[in-house]
């Protein structure tokens, strides 16, 4: 198998048919990933926003490094240091914090709502940064997915004391950062296996929060209810879901693998009614439903054929 992410062109593996056992692995990786906003929005106010971000990447560098060397490519972390610390900047350290601080102020489903943007932010970075042109539909899709992010902050921001307008924005400029890491991906890391990203990634994300975090502690020891959800969010919703997302990359192709957002919110707001009793307004599914369709214009899962 090619180590190259470029190797994995639409064309190469796309054209695959998912079979049982891929299927079962785009579930549990959206059925994680939804589950990532509800752990964080448990353990984010024992913790705080910054320790939980560093503890998660720890946690999840761990995981990952056990698979790494046991497929034998840490010797590939060494040589790209340094574009895997700028990745783990954007790709983990910076939005893990930033969706820890929003899930302070709102809901696991809305917080999953506005992840779903990253798509379109990740076609807009590629058209400013890498020159990439855009179709008629895709700026189409452009305009109706940042519509709906509009349509939600209308109705939910609120910038006086105790409103969940900065909590928003923090939500927004994460996705901007996860799409900004994306080209970064593309454009430094190609030639490097998806694994060692990841493992690199998150080492250096934890290494740079971590002075951070020594001014950050929490005043009181947190619950073991907190524990849980701090080790499950980096074990399972970072460690083993990477684990998936690279696989799944691998056996069906970038393509039908990136349409896991689609059912990520799905499954965020799903747990988040069942275990946090929280509540989906019209205004939230509606949103939600132009944010996606927006996005499948902008990454041409809706083309004109």
């Amino acid at each position: 198998k090619s180590k190259n992410w470029s190797d994995r062109r639409p064309g190469t593996n796309d054209n695959r048919r998912m079979k049982l056992r891929d299927l079962f692995d785009f579930m549990l990786l959206a059925a994680l990933w939804g589950a990532s906003f509800l752990f964080t929005r448990i353990a984010a106010p024992a913790f705080g926003p910054i320790v939980i971000a560093d503890l998660r990447t720890a946690i999840a560098a761990l995981v990952l490094l056990s698979l790494l060397a046991w497929r034998g490519g840490v010797a590939e972390l060494a040589p790209n240091a340094l574009r895997l610390v700028v990745l783990g900047a954007f790709n983990s350290a910076l939005p893990f914090t930033l969706f820890a601080y929003a899930a302070l102020s709102i809901t696991a489903g809305l917080a999953s709502i506005l992840n779903a943007t990253v798509p379109l932010f990740a076609a807009l970075v590629a058209w400013l940064w890498l020159r990439d042109r855009l179709t008629s539909l895709q700026w189409l899709g452009l305009a109706i997915g940042f519509a709906g992010v509009l349509w939600l902050s209308a109705d939910s921001a609120s910038f006086k004391p105790g409103g969940s307008g900065w909590a928003i924005a923090a939500g927004l400029l994460a996705s901007v950062s996860y799409g900004f890491s994306g080209n970064l991906v593309k454009r430094s890391v190609a030639h490097v296996r998806p694994l060692a990203v990841a493992t690199g990634s998150q080492i250096a994300a934890s290494v740079l929060l971590l002075p951070l975090t020594l001014l950050n502690l929490p005043p009181a020891m947190p619950s073991l209810l907190d524990w849980f959800a701090l080790i499950a969010l980096g074990v399972f919703c970072t460690g083993i879901a990477y684990a998936l997302y690279f696989r799944l990359i691998a056996r069906i192709g970038p393509t039908k693998t990136m349409a896991v957002t689609f059912l990520i919110p799905a499954f965020a707001i799903l747990w988040g009614v069942m275990f946090l009793a929280e509540s989906v307004t019209f205004v939230m599914l509606g949103g939600c439903a132009v944010i996606l369709v927006g996005t499948a214009l902008a990454t041409q899962i809706i083309s004109k054929r």
